[in-house]
Order: C-alpha cells, then sequence, then structure tokens
C-alpha cells in the first residue's frame, strides 16, 4: 500500500532538486576535481580522436572499426552526460538542476550505460567470429550487418531505459528537495520519494540482470568460444597471435565490467557496511574511467590505429 505524504515531512514535486556531489566530504571535494576532471579531459580528447582518424583513414572503414566507433561515440555521449555537471558540483558546490533536466539526465546515463554494454557485446561476438572462422569473417560480418547491430543496440538502449524517468515522473510528493549524490541515478531519485517505490526497486534489479547478466554471459560464451579455438591451434605463436587479436577487447571488458560490478555489488548488498560516499566515489569512477581508458587501450594496443596516428602526428611535426 502507498505511504500516505505527512504534511511536516513531505512537500510537491519540486520544480528543482539540489546535488550536493559526494556526501560528508564539503568543500574538500573541489580536489576530486583534479582527478575527474582530467578523466573527463582524456575521454573527450581521446574519443574524438578516434572518431576523426576512422573517420579520414578509409582503410579503417572495416566492421571492426566501425563497432569500435559505436564505442567511441557512445563513451562520449556517456561522459559527457555526466562529467560536465559532476565537475560543477564539486567545484562550485551544491548546484539545483531543474526537474524535467533530472529526468534526462536519468534516461541518457542509463541508456548509454546499456548501449556500452550491448556494444562490448557485440565486439565479443565480432571476435569469436574473426578467431572461430577467419575465412568466412569478411561474409559473416560486413559494414551493413555491423550497422544494423549499432541501430538494434541503441534502440533495444532507449525502449528498457524510457521507463525509469516515467516510473519516477508519476510521483507528485518527495521528502527533500536535496539528492546527496553527484548526478541523477535513478535510485538515488527514488530514495526521496514518498509513496510504494516497489515497481521502481524490482524494474531497477530486473534491468540491470537482463542487461548486464544477457551480456555477461554472451560474452562469456564467445570467449569461451575463442578459448576452445585458439588451444587447438598448433604452434605456441598462432596461438599467441590468435590471443592477442582479443587482448585489447578484454581490456576494455574489465575497465567496463569490474567498477561497474563492484559499484552495483556495494549498493545492493553493501548499504550498511560500505560508506555512501565510497559508493558514490565509486559510481562516478564507473562512468568516466571506462571512456578515459578505451581510447588509451585501443590506441595503443590496435596496430592500424597507432600507426595512423604516429603518421599524423609525424607528418605535422615535420611541417614546422
Amino acid at each position: 500500500m502507498a505511504e500516505v505524504p505527512q504534511p511536516n515531512s513531505t512537500f510537491p514535486r519540486p520544480a528543482f532538486f539540489l546535488l550536493t556531489g559526494i556526501p560528508g566530504l564539503g568543500g574538500t571535494q573541489a580536489w576530486l576535481t583534479l582527478v575527474f576532471g582530467p578523466m573527463y579531459l582524456l575521454a573527450l580528447l581521446g574519443n574524438g580522436t578516434m572518431l576523426a582518424v576512422m573517420q579520414v583513414d578509409s582503410t579503417l572503414h572495416q566492421p571492426m572499426f566501425l563497432l569500435l566507433a559505436t564505442l567511441a561515440a557512445t563513451d562520449l555521449g556517456l561522459a559527457t552526460s555526466v562529467g560536465p555537471g559532476l565537475l560543477a558540483v564539486m567545484w562550485l558546490g551544491p548546484r539545483p538542476l531543474p526537474y524535467a533536466a533530472c529526468l534526462v539526465q536519468m534516461f541518457f546515463v542509463h541508456a548509454l550505460t546499456a548501449m556500452e554494454s550491448g556494444v562490448l557485446l557485440a565486439m565479443a561476438c565480432d571476435r569469436a567470429v574473426a578467431v572461430g572462422s577467419p575465412l568466412h569473417y569478411s561474409i559473416l560480418v560486413t559494414k551493413a550487418r555491423v550497422g544494423y547491430a549499432a541501430l538494434a543496440l541503441a534502440l533495444k538502449a532507449v525502449a528498457i531505459v524510457v521507463p525509469f524517468p516515467l516510473l519516477v515522473a508519476r510521483f507528485e510528493h518527495f521528502r527533500a528537495k536535496t539528492i546527496e549524490h553527484a548526478y541523477y541515478a535513478h535510485m538515488a531519485v527514488v530514495e526521496l520519494v514518498v509513496g510504494n517505490t516497489r515497481a521502481n526497486n524490482l524494474y531497477g534489479l530486473a534491468l540491470s540482470l537482463a542487461v548486464s547478466g544477457v551480456d555477461i554471459l554472451g560474452i562469456t560464451g564467445s570467449y569461451g568460444l575463442i578459448a576452445h579455438t585458439v588451444l587447438r591451434l598448433p604452434t605456441k605463436e598462432a596461438r599467441a597471435k590468435a590471443f592477442g587479436t582479443c587482448s585489447s577487447h578484454i581490456c576494455v571488458i574489465l575497465a567496463f565490467y569490474v567498477p561497474g560490478l563492484f559499484s552495483y555489488l556495494t549498493h545492493r548488498f553493501g548499504r550498511h557496511t560500505v560508506p555512501k560516499p565510497v559508493h558514490i566515489l565509486l559510481s562516478n569512477i564507473y562512468l568516466l574511467l571506462p571512456p578515459a581508458l578505451n581510447p588509451l587501450i585501443y590506441g595503443a594496443r590496435t596496430k592500424q590505429i597507432r600507426d595512423r596516428l604516429l603518421e599524423t602526428f609525424t607528418f605535422r611535426k615535420s611541417q614546422f
């Protein structure tokens, strides 16, 4: 049964919510801009450079690099949906944001996170085909199919995340106007709701299990097939070369899922043992660290991209 709003402790839905950043740190959280600022800048420059290089170099217009471009575009969106507001709150203190903007940020943060998880699954399937059926790769994986896959992932992310802001928008009363968080996460807003939030809690849990759980199972299955194929190769050099084609993707997967799972588990099961500031700090690292690391991983470990970047910078240097 829905809770009855108490006149002394609740108020109608406000026009603005106030973000406090990481609770308990006060003015000292301004120093965290020295951590998150470079992360956001690296995400912008790194992913922007990756997209520019793949746009200019026609030799990179291949299915694998189109998937990588989709990942870079998703990282740009994810970092931008969180980074500016996070840095403003940490540097300038608590910031008000209109209620509608709160719902918009909530949608983009969760939709882009789901999109990134789906892209990582698509890349795992791509690597499984490349290693398991190299002779048929160009037939099975085409630019058109990659485009359809990216569109399907985007539509799926939108469809499954749209209920988040809709489920929040139905509430008319809240316990406070202040949100102790650095961005408008779904559950951070739901904690302030006066009413029956069971649907929000169940949908949030089901979505986490359905998206991350299914994607992780798919990635695990893909790498199981890859491992089975690699172990059957006759020489050590062949096994090392086959594994090398997947090493960058494995690093990206770890950078995304390890902090994500840790943040999720501490939120669901460690509320009374893990301090809230630690949980909020982890959730921000989870959203900004992968977009910052992914360009470095692929830029350093993918020969075609590395060579193109070196060629570009060497050419510009020789002009001066």
